[in-house]
């Protein structure tokens, strides 16, 4: 179906104005309950139609080997691909899909990035998580993540940043116990390991569709899962570097990696991403944004500028 897509003005007049409060934190926060589009807005609902028009949305898709996942392993650009969502008819969804044997040349894993050049602000995405393999037998420590980040020019960099939502449905590093991560990071070695971070936990299943967000000032990280707070990061676990927003799949070090059998398959799936730079939106005021975008028939737009200089684009963390 044909879409007509309205200007970010044109979508700003068609919802209610806003008042803002400056803070001291260096953002802006919005009043609760209000829906302006915001002057500088990252948003994409993934409505490509092949991977290979990613590019041009700005997305980097990882293919080759490296940090994080199974030693041997690698990542691949095809394994992320886009499909029409069962639930939602008319909507699209990105699939990232990971593929073990329990070796590391049998290990496929998947990875995407934007660029770099996002840092105050709301972060959030829309993302189904799943408990069990589409195919094979389940029991793989597989890391089902959004987060963003900045380089780590080297061990302890003071620079590097960090912001991770991490789902572990089988457990991993040292638990059995299914959680959802949520981490600010300060800085990390990764051979030998060491990492300074806040981390929180959410203990359970979160088998299907999900909204996490994220509030970023120069003071504190608050973190909400389907609207709901559940951390609050600060001090020096507070991103200081412009970060890529990143999704990725793979499977953890150290967890029980049963070899040989027939091929395990693991999806993650999401359905939009979005930021907006230097403005603290509540998840209701997030949703909005989103209902207004797509009422708008705005797949995708991005008014967020670069750094200038442009900072290095990598997709290799």
């Amino acid at each position: 179906m044909s879409r007509q897509p309205l200007s970010l003005r044109a979508l700003a007049r068609a919802i209610a104005s806003l008042a803002f409060v400056a803070t001291a934190a260096g953002c802006v926060v919005v009043n609760a309950g209000a829906a302006a589009a915001p002057a500088e807005l990252f948003f994409d609902d993934f409505s490509y139609a092949q991977p290979a028009d990613l590019a041009a949305g700005g997305w980097q898709l990882r293919d080759g080997v490296g940090h994080p996942g199974l030693p041997g392993g690698r990542f691949s650009a095809g394994a992320i691909t886009l499909l029409d969502d069962p639930q939602q008819p008319g909507n699209r969804v990105l699939r990232m899909t990971a593929t073990t044997d329990g070796t590391g040349p049998g290990t496929v894993q998947a990875q995407l990035c934007h660029q770099r050049k996002v840092l105050q602000g709301t972060y959030a995405a829309r993302i189904r998580f799943s408990d069990a393999p589409r195919a094979g037998a389940d029991g793989d420590p597989v890391i089902e993540s959004f987060y963003a980040v900045a380089p780590l020019a080297h061990a302890f960099d003071p620079d590097f940043s960090e912001l991770d939502w991490e789902y572990l449905p089988n457990g991993g590093w040292g638990s059995d116990k299914t959680r959802l991560y949520g981490v600010s990071w300060q800085t990390v070695q990764i051979d030998p390991w060491e990492s300074h971070n806040s981390a929180h936990e959410e203990f359970g299943s979160f088998d299907g569709w999900h909204t996490l967000l994220m509030q970023v000032t120069r003071a504190e990280v608050r973190e909400f899962v389907d609207g709901r707070q559940v951390a609050l990061h600060d001090g020096r676990n507070v991103p200081v570097s412009p970060m890529t927003i990143s999704f990725n799949l793979w499977f953890a070090v150290g967890g029980s990696l049963p070899t040989g059998g027939a091929q395990r398959v693991y999806d993650e799936d999401v359905d939009w991403v979005f930021h907006a730079k230097d403005q603290v939106l509540s998840p209701a005021d997030v949703d909005a944004q989103v209902r207004a975008l797509r009422a708008g028939h705005i797949a995708r737009t991005d008014t967020v500028p670069a750094p200038n200089p442009p900072l290095q684009q990598r997709c290799d963390i």
